[in-house]
């Protein structure tokens, strides 16, 4: 199960938060935040997400920052 462990406000934040994870070793995924603000493309808010099993690493990367 994927669970969302950020938001980002658009699309080239949320993909450098999915860098960040993925050079971690952490696979991550993007997906649309269609019930923050409405519309599509860059100006679009975005959710940033990570397998279940790999949230407690990810706490630890984000603890470091």
């Amino acid at each position: 199960m994927w669970v969302q462990v950020k938001s980002a406000p658009n699309l080239i934040m949320a993909e450098m938060w999915k860098e960040l994870f993925e050079g971690e070793g952490i696979p991550a995924r993007i997906l649309p935040d269609l019930e923050k603000k409405p519309g599509s493309g860059a100006l679009a808010g975005y959710r940033i997400l990570v397998s279940q099993e790999r949230v407690h690493v990810v706490e630890e990367v984000l603890r470091k920052l």
